[in-house]
Formats: C-alpha cells, sequence, structure tokens
C-alpha cells in the first residue's frame, strides 16, 4: 500500500463509500430479493441528492470563485474528477448488478422484468390499449433545433431524447429533427403488469410503452433513435441575509426548479451526434455529462409491483409496546416516577403522540414547547399542537425552514400554527435548529412542573418506522430546566446559556466532547483501564478526529460505530492503531448517536443529536444529554453491544476502504437490528 498522504480521508469521497456499501446489499444473497431491488432505488436516490448538493457546491465554489475555510485543502477540479471517476466505476458495477444479479434471480422466482423486445402479441394488445388510454394524454412533445429553443428540462424527471428523420422521399434531403419527450413516471406508475399465467408477473417499465408506441406520434417521421435522459439541478438555496426569511425561501424554491444543472446523465448507447447535439442544445459542461443505462432513477423500485411471497420480502414488522409506558392512565404519572427510554422503529412511535395528544386535552398542562426539523405531511405531532392551541394551551413551535429538500411541508405547517395562535419562531440566520426537544409544562400542587421528550430523531411519525433512533422522558429538574435554556434562546439570542449537564452546539458542545475525550487519555497515561464507544451517522470534523488520533497515540481503545462519512483513517501505525470503526446497512436506517466514555469505571453516557461534523458542532443548535439512570444505560448498552458483535451486516471500515464485512468474533450469527428486535420484544413481554 502506498503511504498514507493526508491524515482524513476526503468527505466527498468517504460519502461515496458510504454509498458503495448500500450498493453492495443489493447483491447480499441474505437479503429477501425484492428488498435487495429497494438497495438499488436508495443508491440512486442517494447519488442524485449528492450530486444536487455536494457536486453542486464544488462547481458553484469553482465558478464563482468563492473562497471557504477548506477551500486551501482541496483542488476542487481534481476532486470533481476524481468523483466522476469513483461514480463510473460505481455505475458499472450498478448496471452489473441489475442485469447479471438481480434479473436472473427474479427470473428464478417467475417474475421477469420485460422489454420491448421480448413481448407476445397478447401483451402487445394490452400495451397498445394502455399507450392510448394512459401514457398519450399524459405526453408531451418538444420539437427544438439549437441552443436557442432549447425545451426546458425539470429536475430528477426523466425523458427520451429523440432523432427523427423524414420518410417522404421529397424530404430525405433534409436534416433530422430532434426532439423531447417526456416519461410521465410523475404521473404514471414506472412499471405496469403485463397479462400473464397463474403463478407468474411480467412486468414492462413505462420507458419501453413508450418506445413500443411511439410511432403512433408520428405521421411523417422515422425514430432513428431514442434514448433516456435526466438532469439534476443545483439544489442549494444560497440564502442571503433577510429580514423575510419565509418570503426569501419561497422565492428560492422557485428559483431552484430552474437552478443550472449539477449532472447530465444519459444513456451511454445513444449515438454520437445526437450525443453532440444534446451538448450543443443543453451546454452542459463536460464534467456534468455521466454516462448511465437504459433506464434512469430507479429510485421508482421503491414501488415495484412485488408478488405475495414472503420468501421475496422482509418479514411483516409489527411495532413493539412500551411495557413501562403501555396502557398506562397518565403518561406524566409514569414519567414523574422515572425516567422512560424509546428505540425506534422497534418500539411504538405513538407513545410520542400520545404524549403531545394527552397534553393537548390535559386541563392541568399550561404550556406546550418543540423545535421541528422535518415534520410528516400528514402529522400527528403538528395536529396535537394545533389541538392544544385549540384548548387554550400557549404553544412555542420552532421551525426550522432550511431542513433542505423540507422547505415546502415546514412552511405550511408554520403557517397553519400562526393561523392557530401558536407561537412560530423561525430559523435563524447563521444557525441551523437540529436539536430534538419537547417540553410540557404542567401545573401541580400550585407549581409548574416541566416534562420533556429529548429525542435522536425528528419528530415524524414516518421516519419513525424507518430510522434507528431514540427517545427519552424525563421531568428530571436538572435535565428539564437545561432543556428550557435552549427554548429561552430561541426567544432571545442575545443570551449566552451555561450548561452543566447538557452538551449544547454551538456553546459547550465541542469543548464538552473534546474535555471528556481528554479525561480518557489522561487515565491511560496514567496506566487505568481507558476506552470510548461512538456511534454516530458521520465522523469529519478534523478537530474532533485529532482529538481521536491523540487518544489512540496515549493507548486509549475506541470503538467507532459510523453509518456514513468518516474521515479518520482507522489501523493507521502511530496514529490510530486504537481504533476500531464498523458500519451497519441493513433493514433500518441507523440514525441514533450514542457517546459512551469509561470515565475510569464511573461512565459517562450521552444520546444525541449531533453528529461530530463541522456543521453539527459550529452551524447548529444541537444537544446531546447525559443518561444517569443505571437501567437505562444498561439497556442501551446491550443494544450497543449487539451492533459491536454483529458479524452479519457490520462492515470493517479500514485504511484502504475496502470496508469487507465484519466476521471476526463469535461463530454465533449477530444481526444487530434482529437481535435488537428480538431483545426488546422479551423486554415488552416481561410482567
Amino acid at each position: 500500500m502506498k503511504k498514507q498522504k493526508s491524515r482524513y480521508f476526503n468527505r466527498d469521497l468517504s460519502w461515496l463509500s458510504f454509498n458503495y456499501r448500500v450498493l453492495q446489499e443489493a447483491k447480499n444473497r441474505e437479503v429477501p430479493l425484492i428488498e435487495r431491488l429497494k438497495f438499488l432505488a436508495i443508491y440512486s436516490s442517494n447519488l442524485d441528492e449528492f450530486y444536487r448538493v455536494r457536486v453542486a457546491l464544488h462547481r458553484n465554489i469553482l465558478s464563482l470563485k468563492i473562497k471557504t475555510k477548506e477551500a486551501e485543502n482541496i483542488n476542487r477540479k481534481k476532486l470533481l474528477t476524481r468523483i466522476k471517476k469513483k461514480v463510473g466505476k460505481q455505475l458499472n458495477e450498478f448496471g452489473d448488478i441489475y442485469r447479471n444479479v438481480l434479473l436472473p434471480e427474479l427470473a428464478q422466482h417467475n417474475i421477469q422484468i420485460l422489454d420491448e423486445q421480448k413481448i407476445t402479441k397478447e401483451q402487445s394488445d394490452f400495451i397498445q390499449t394502455y399507450f392510448k388510454s394512459k401514457v398519450l394524454p399524459e405526453l408531451k412533445l418538444v420539437f427544438y433545433g439549437g441552443s436557442r429553443d432549447q425545451p426546458f428540462l425539470e429536475s430528477r424527471h426523466i425523458y427520451f431524447a429523440l432523432k427523427l428523420n423524414f420518410l417522404t422521399a421529397e424530404n430525405k434531403h433534409h436534416k433530422p429533427k430532434y426532439a423531447i419527450l417526456n416519461i410521465p413516471s410523475d404521473k404514471l406508475p414506472r412499471f405496469i403488469e403485463l397479462p400473464s399465467a397463474e403463478n407468474q408477473l411480467l412486468v414492462i417499465f413505462l420507458d419501453d410503452i413508450i418506445r413500443l408506441c411511439i410511432h403512433f406520434l408520428f405521421n411523417d417521421h422515422q425514430v432513428a433513435a431514442c434514448h433516456s435522459i435526466k438532469i439534476s439541478r443545483d439544489a442549494e438555496l444560497f440564502l442571503e441575509d433577510s429580514d423575510n426569511l419565509v418570503d426569501e425561501i419561497k422565492k428560492k424554491l422557485i428559483k431552484r426548479k430552474t437552478n443550472p444543472p449539477s449532472r447530465f446523465l444519459y444513456d451511454a448507447a445513444m449515438p454520437k451526434d445526437l450525443l453532440k447535439h444534446l451538448k450543443h442544445t443543453f451546454l452542459p459542461a463536460k464534467d456534468f455529462m455521466i454516462p448511465g443505462g437504459k433506464y434512469h432513477n430507479y429510485e421508482d423500485f421503491f414501488s415495484f409491483p412485488a408478488p405475495d411471497n414472503t420468501k421475496l420480502k422482509y418479514p411483516v414488522f409489527k411495532e413493539l409496546n412500551h411495557r413501562g409506558l403501555h396502557n398506562k392512565k397518565s403518561i406524566f404519572s409514569v414519567i414523574a416516577k422515572c425516567d422512560q427510554v424509546l428505540h425506534f422503529p422497534y418500539q411504538d412511535y405513538k407513545y410520542v403522540v400520545n404524549f403531545l395528544e394527552r397534553a393537548a386535552t390535559d386541563p392541568y398542562v399550561k404550556t406546550i414547547k418543540i423545535t421541528l426539523y422535518r415534520v410528516a405531511d400528514d402529522s400527528k405531532i403538528a395536529n396535537a399542537l394545533l389541538k392544544a392551541a385549540a384548548n387554550g394551551k400557549e404553544v412555542f413551535a420552532f421551525v426550522e425552514l432550511k431542513a433542505r429538500f423540507n422547505e415546502v411541508s415546514n412552511i405550511f405547517w408554520s403557517q397553519q400554527f400562526i393561523d392557530a395562535g401558536i407561537n412560530v419562531f423561525y430559523s435563524f440566520k447563521k444557525l441551523k435548529v437540529h436539536a430534538k426537544l419537547c417540553m410540557v409544562e404542567r401545573e401541580e400542587a400550585g407549581k409548574l412542573k416541566r416534562y420533556a421528550y429529548l429525542s435522536t430523531g425528528n419528530f415524524n411519525e414516518k421516519t419513525a418506522k424507518l430510522y434507528c433512533d431514540h427517545g427519552f422522558f424525563t421531568a428530571k429538574e436538572a435535565l428539564t430546566g437545561e432543556a428550557d435554556k435552549i427554548f429561552n434562546y430561541f426567544n432571545n439570542t442575545k443570551l449566552k446559556p451555561k450548561f452543566k449537564n447538557f452538551l449544547v452546539a454551538p456553546f459547550n458542545m465541542r469543548t464538552g466532547l473534546e474535555r471528556l475525550i481528554a479525561n480518557e487519555i489522561k487515565n491511560a497515561k496514567q496506566g487505568k483501564k481507558a476506552f470510548m464507544i461512538l456511534k454516530m451517522n458521520s465522523l469529519e470534523d478534523h478537530k474532533m478526529i485529532d482529538s481521536l488520533y491523540k487518544a489512540s497515540e496515549a493507548g486509549v481503545k475506541i470503538t467507532i460505530i459510523v453509518r456514513g462519512i468518516c474521515c479518520l483513517i482507522p489501523g493507521v501505525k502511530g496514529l490510530s492503531e486504537k481504533i476500531k470503526v464498523i458500519s451497519i446497512v441493513d433493514r433500518f436506517l441507523e440514525h441514533g448517536r450514542i457517546f459512551i466514555f469509561h470515565n475510569d469505571g464511573n461512565q459517562h453516557m450521552y444520546i444525541s443529536s449531533a453528529d461530530m461534523m463541522s456543521r453539527n458542532l459550529n452551524n447548529r443548535i444541537e444537544s446531546a444529554f447525559p443518561i444517569v439512570e443505571d437501567y437505562i444505560r444498561k439497556e442501551l448498552m446491550h443494544l450497543v453491544n449487539f451492533q459491536l458483535r454483529d458479524n452479519t451486516k457490520a462492515r470493517k471500515l479500514n485504511k484502504i476502504q475496502s470496508n469487507p464485512y465484519n466476521k471476526s468474533g463469535s461463530k454465533k450469527k449477530v444481526r444487530a437490528q434482529s437481535d435488537t428486535y428480538k431483545y426488546l420484544k422479551q423486554l415488552s413481554e416481561k410482567k
């Protein structure tokens, strides 16, 4: 191996490494077949967002010659070249997995995805009827001849680029005509079931139905070439300092639809003359052009019409009841007695919804405060807040309007709240509020008592069924009081809150984590046992990584569980020999953050909304709160140990980024997510 030139992996290349781990699950035979199609969808969706956000950012900085703090250490032109090369290799493997792994396995189960060359007369009749009745009314054909009259391509929509020759002899000497035809997958299913025999599923892409019937669109032209294209546009809003953030975001959201392209994906089988004409017409720079396969928008595989075969899908998942909260008359009396912890999606999110719905109707509840980052479209949480306001409660909601791709939903709910008389606070100019906090103030014995719900995940019932997160109910004044300080800061940003128990970015989280790491270093140097277990989504902040390197050099044993970006390079002699990093990609998205420090046997454990990324520690309001009760620490430690011992889905991240499955350890099969469910099910059944 070549000598490592840097102390850190590049953030974007590390993210591509993570997305490659997602792609690898598509050929993992331990994953049910239909679910492996969904991993293709996840990979495709992730990559599209990567181009719309990260790649677009680099190109904007280059084109506008913007100076940034990280610019000194990044040659963006070289980075974009490396990204394109790495993505190209991954897309080649993507195509190989789809064609040579998944399609043959589908065929073994009597499921076939047919193309336009493999249909029978009966199927052809069905397709023509479907085309004329369903597809034709949704088609929009636009002819064009040059850059002046180029058709507008909507971001993330798929189209056919057409080359047309005249049919009649007198016009054959005319130059070919060019056109763009939409593939209306936003209006119709992407996959259409065809007539088939019993116990057989035959499916065809909407794209291929159009290919088969495209001749109905033309009387005097022949389709010489028909190939799919897709454009992804820059999704960054580039907000300025504005006195009216809502109006500015609304304007920028409109502009997002017409932003410059960050990727132009085309069928690699396209003839050179058609590709050349597209380049001339749409003027994408060379590195914007990405060759792909015959089909784009593989994220549509989320809606693939799978047969009713339990062997091809994950088993039906039933959320568990929580033994401490289930069927209790008063959730407040339960929380007042002792702290409660929840683990999603294994346990039912209804307890969080019930907490707010009870607060909305309880005559003794006076105030509700909450932070909202990503809210479900049909949100029970939001409706509970509206009910509370209607019942005369004083409700404070901090709505983060800058939550990327949730701006429209958050603006909608914030307006609903304002109309209902809720006190709404909006995003700060330079800070995002990413902390997940809810506070209820209830009058008891003539005094106000606070109840808090603190979480690693959003107040979103939909994602709570898909994301692995931890939620925590407490009435401890030491914790609720500090949560209230954060809400007070929203109301008055001139305050400089001090925290004794919480770690809150950007106030004391960085220094607090550095202090905890330094304490482990001190203990290691004194010959005491010293270790850390850090679970997060991403590890990118160089200062935090340097602190972990110092700890490793001092002899502190460090295990990191990171799902996504990891810029720390593990296993380097003299730098990170004591650091082990694993990553788990499974049925549910790992999203919870837990920080554990041995502290000479007097363990510190925190649950957090924050990753160790510069943006989280510097530019966001984040919270990490301590777990002080032994029974909750033991429960969380039990779940963490499943992940540490996972020898089925965990991958060991290494210094060459090959990231093999972690097959070491016990011969007994351990799969963290499955074993977590079994363990929590046993707890729920205890009397």
